[in-house]
This record gives C-alpha cells, sequence and structure tokens, in this order.
C-alpha cells in the first residue's frame, strides 16, 4: 500500500479525568479498526480547553492505556501544542472574510444562531468570539455504521470557532489536529454524529481533505444516560486490565469465547484483532452497559 494511502486513525481523549468503559469502549474500537488495516492509530490529547482540565490525567490515560496494551504510533499529540498554527488558520479565514467577530453572549442566542453580528461592526477590544459564515450548502457523507448522513449546513446557523474566552472551539480545532496529523479516518462515538457535517464544511473552507467516518453507539448507564465524566462514569478497574479488554469486546459485539476470561490482555487483543467485524454496530446509537 502506498504511504500515501495508509490508514491512519486517531483516538483523542480530553485530560478531564480518567479514562472510563465508554472512552475505552471507543478506544478499542479505533485500535481494531486501524489496526486491522494495517494503519497507524495516534494519540492526541485534547487539552485546549484549560479550565476543565485535571491535573495528572494525562498520566492516567498514557498509563490506562498503556495497561490495556492499547499501543500508538508516532508521539502524542497535544491541541495546546499546536496554537500558532490554529492562529494562522484563523487569519487565513479572517482574511478571506469567511468569519465574522461575535459579541452575543448565550442568553441572545435562540437554537439557530440568527446571524446577528454578521454586519454589526463593534469595537475589537469588547470580548467577542468569532464564528464562520454558514450558507445553504448541503453536506453528505456516508458513514462507515450509521450510513449516508446528509444536512444543510445552516441549520443550526454560524457557528463558534473561537470563543470569546480564547479558547478554540472544538468544531475548529478537530479539523486542523486531524489534518496536521494526516488522519484519513476517524471512529469516535454517536454523539458527535451531528458535529461531523460542520467540520466537513470547515475542511471543505480550509482546502483540506475530510477523513473517513464511522461512528459508533455510545454506553448507557443503568439510567439511560450516556457514560461520561459530566456523569460520575467511574474510572476503569486497571487491576485486571484482562477484564476490562473483555467486557469491552463482548460490549463491540465481537463475543469472545468464555475460555478467554482468563486470557491475557495480548490474546485479547490479538483474537480481537484477528474476529474483528465492525458490521455488528450498524445503526446502532446506544448500548446499554
Amino acid at each position: 500500500m502506498p504511504d500515501q494511502q495508509i490508514y491512519i486513525g486517531r483516538f483523542a481523549p480530553s485530560p478531564t479525568g480518567p479514562l472510563h468503559l465508554g472512552s475505552i469502549f471507543t478506544a478499542l474500537a479505533s485500535y481494531l479498526q486501524a489496526r486491522s488495516c494495517e494503519g497507524k492509530w495516534l494519540l492526541r490529547i485534547d487539552d485546549l480547553d484549560t479550565p476543565r482540565n485535571i491535573k495528572g490525567s494525562v498520566d492516567n490515560i498514557l498509563r490506562a492505556l498503556d495497561t490495556l496494551g492499547l499501543n500508538w504510533d508516532e508521539s502524542v499529540a497535544f491541541q495546546s501544542q499546536s496554537l500558532d498554527y490554529y492562529h494562522e488558520v484563523l487569519d487565513k479565514l479572517n482574511g478571506d472574510k469567511l468569519i465574522y467577530p461575535c459579541r452575543c453572549s448565550r442568553k441572545m442566542q435562540p437554537t439557530r444562531y440568527a446571524g446577528f453580528c454578521r454586519n454589526n461592526h463593534f469595537n475589537l477590544d469588547i470580548p467577542h468570539a468569532y464564528r464562520v459564515k454558514t450558507d445553504d450548502t448541503v453536506i453528505s457523507f456516508n458513514d462507515e455504521l450509521q450510513g449516508v448522513m446528509t444536512h444543510q449546513i445552516d441549520e443550526q446557523g454560524d457557528f463558534i470557532l473561537k470563543r470569546k474566552d480564547h479558547v478554540f472551539a472544538y468544531q475548529f480545532a478537530v479539523v486542523v489536529d486531524d489534518h496536521l496529523q494526516s488522519v484519513n479516518h476517524v471512529v469516535r462515538g454517536c454523539d458527535l454524529l451531528d458535529s461531523t457535517s460542520r467540520q466537513i464544511y470547515l475542511h471543505k473552507l480550509l482546502g483540506f481533505n475530510a477523513p473517513v467516518y464511522m461512528h459508533v453507539p455510545i454506553i448507557l448507564d443503568e439510567k439511560g444516560y450516556k457514560l461520561s465524566k459530566q456523569t460520575k462514569a467511574l474510572a476503569i478497574d486497571l487491576k485486571r486490565p484482562n477484564k476490562v479488554i473483555f467486557d469491552v469486546l463482548r460490549l463491540l459485539k465481537q463475543t469472545p469465547p468464555k475460555k478467554l476470561q482468563q486470557a491475557t490482555v495480548t490474546e485479547l487483543l490479538s483474537w480481537g484483532l484477528e474476529h474483528w467485524n465492525p458490521m455488528t454496530l450498524k445503526n446502532c446509537k446506544a448500548i446499554n452497559k
């Protein structure tokens, strides 16, 4: 396979706490998909939202992935190391008149932002965000699990690329990050499915090649909420890493045989790679824990 066509995937956790079962579900799916395609699996720490970052989380994330045998390629990337490039890309969009400053508060914004500040010039010393101009462009993409998705890009109005507190927004940063790392395949949770059309729109504005997307189900807790740090999902038990991998393989509907319950992490990952079939998750958006 020529170098330019090598599958390049990634896992991009935020350092806002330890990895939980939902995180590992996505990580393992992403890892197995990349390895089954004889591709690279990169690790990026999404640490831009500094107020939410928790000290020690990066080390905990790296230790957890290492303990679970999910070994990444190349050095770990950090969003915070790309700030200069983010500004360079934002300046280009500004020079091309594709974005504009916005001082609207959240209280002023309906569900769909109506572009109040598009032509509202004001003193830029006033705290402001930057929004990208949207139009009636229709974005359509074929998700590898969820099928064809089509959205008109201005349905939610002009969206934020840089916040008033000077933090770059996820929608913008992830597009630039994936371009910087030459990521061409993204495996992530279905909770981000609605963001994909906006990200593809940004890829097009910037002249970047958009990745191929595969959105896997999210994991729900006993109350029917998505497992997340916000819902106080428990950290995975690193004292029994083989049990974690076995349980996640089952959640991924890969049906590992019971005899593998006592297998090592290496043996489980080897079995998982040999039998990996993401189509068992097709059209599924949520799985009960």
